[in-house]
Formats: structure tokens, sequence, C-alpha cells
């Protein structure tokens, strides 16, 4: 299938990178199926990287450039892009330290707070079917996060996660009960912060420079405690620094740790989808634990 530019898909990525930044390629190596980092005449280095599906460079691309007209966090700069290919700056990275944690923290504090149009809002100029990882990800706006989170982050996963024999029924209806009762769940109500959207710990890159970057973005408005959520869904190196810095600039609500289930309810939904397994345990057990608060 031939790219929105007529970009050709046997295209290497070093033709691409090229291509894009109008620059002479001069060296490549191979970071995964999707992924390359090139050389570009002059000695800078980018890296390359395939769509996974229609519209997902562009959204990518609009997500990076909205993350980064906060001026909050750092994301590598967008070099090129098109339907097919998407070109950034490279991040030479070195070992996270507890310093750069802390200070992630209150960059990420100071990027939510920059805020969006509503929750489900889409970056400026990016598409509103947007992708999370392999995942398809609708950006429709709402009004309301507890009814937004339910109708367009929970169920979209769930019914599909059903329907593909994932999630069994007694499964579902726990996930369903989690969704009735999101009013009262959902904590003091919130306005809808300019999230990452994806921010597990492979998103975040600890630079040579000595700071954490972010990569990979699901960017669109949402509540803070989603990003904060799914940093935590994996692990992520000095946790606690993290949170401490996010905590010296914008306190979170009451009660916000009982709540991270709750939030890591649809990462964890997606992973069903595409991974199946114990994800769908862990999320049917999310739904419990946000039951239970």
């Amino acid at each position: 299938m031939t790219g929105g530019d007529g970009c050709r898909p046997t295209e290497r990525p070093e033709a691409a990178a090229a291509r894009l930044t109008r620059r002479r390629t001069t060296a490549l190596r191979r970071l995964s199926g999707a992924m390359t980092e090139v050389v570009l005449d002059g000695g800078d280095v980018v890296v390359v990287k395939r769509g996974n599906g229609p519209n997902a460079t562009r959204a990518e691309a609009a997500g990076l450039r909205w993350l980064a007209a906060a001026g909050a966090v750092r994301v590598p700069a967008v070099q090129g892009q098109d339907e097919d290919w998407l070109v950034i700056d490279r991040v030479e990275e070195r070992q996270p330290t507890p310093a750069a944690a802390e200070r992630l923290g209150r960059e990420l504090a100071a990027l939510h707070d920059c805020g969006a149009p509503a929750f489900g809002a889409p970056p400026p100029g990016g598409p509103a079917d947007a992708w999370i990882g392999l995942a398809p990800l609708a950006n429709v706006p709402g009004a309301s996060w507890p009814q937004w989170y339910a109708e367009r982050r929970v169920l979209p996963y769930l019914r599909r996660a059903v329907d593909e024999g994932t999630i069994d029924r007694a499964g579902a209806a726990t996930v369903e009960r989690v969704c009735r009762r999101l009013p009262d769940l959902a904590g003091p109500a919130e306005p809808p912060a300019r999230l990452h959207g994806d921010l597990w710990n492979g998103n975040v890159l600890w630079g040579s420079d000595g700071n954490a970057w972010l990569i990979d973005p699901a960017a669109h408005g949402g509540h803070r405690e989603t990003d904060l959520a799914m940093l935590q869904l994996f692990g992520c190196p000095h946790l606690d620094r993290v949170l401490a810095g996010y905590q010296q600039v914008h306190p979170l609500a009451d009660g916000w740790a009982d709540r991270t289930g709750l939030h890591q309810l649809f990462p964890l939904l997606v992973h069903t989808v595409l991974f199946g397994g114990g994800y769908a345990r862990r999320a049917v057990a999310a739904a419990r634990s946000a039951l239970a608060l």
C-alpha cells in the first residue's frame, strides 16, 4: 500500500531519512524492525521510524510538537515526517540518576498544567484516529472525565477483549461496574491535563545530558493521574524521586495513590487486546482494586 505522498513501501529507512531531511546519509544501524538509527552528512544522528498504521506518524509527530510547545519536558525534535516515516533526533543515553528523576517529576507536573482544550482532545494538527503502541486510539473530546474515560478509553478495549475471548463475562462485569461507579471513584474533578498518554518506562530515555527525554507519545487531553499511573505500571528507575518532584510543583489530590489501579485499567486493557494472557488477569485485578476504594 502506498503512503499519502507516494512513498513506496519498499523504501529503505536511510533513503527516507535523506528525502525527509534533504541531507545525505553516511551510516545506519538497525534498532528494531520498525526503527533505524541513521547518521546524516555532518555527523548528526537521527532515528527513522516506520509508521505502524494509518495516521501513526502524523499523530506521533503532532504529539511530540505539542509536548515540546509546553516548554516543560524534553522530547526529540521532529526532523521530517510523511504518511509512512517519522525522523527524529536520537537521544544519547546513560544511567538514570535520582536528580534526573526528581527533575522529571517537576517537568511532568509543569507539562500537565499546560492543559488541553478537553478530555480526549488530540494535539493541534494531529488526527482524531491515532494509536497507542500497536492499538488504535480514538481521540474524541468529552466534557466529563469519568464519562469520557469509561466510553472512550475503557469500554472499547473491554468489548474487543470480550469478543476475542480474552476476558470472560465475570471479568467484564467487574470492569463494567467500575465504569458505572466512575463518578464516585474518580476523586476531585480536575481540568484536562496535557498528557504524554503512553508514559511507561520504555518511553522515558535517560539522556547523557543528565535529563529525562520522552518519546513515542499518544498525546491527548486527560487526567494527570493517568500519566503517573502508567509510569508505575511496569516500574521506573527512582520512581519515588519522580513522584516527589511532581508533588513539589503541583501536589496530587488526596487519595491519588489509591486510584492508581483505576488509571491503570486503560493501559492494561490495551495490553490485553494486544498480548492477552496475564494482562487480562491484571486488568480485572485493577478493576477490583478500584471498586474497593
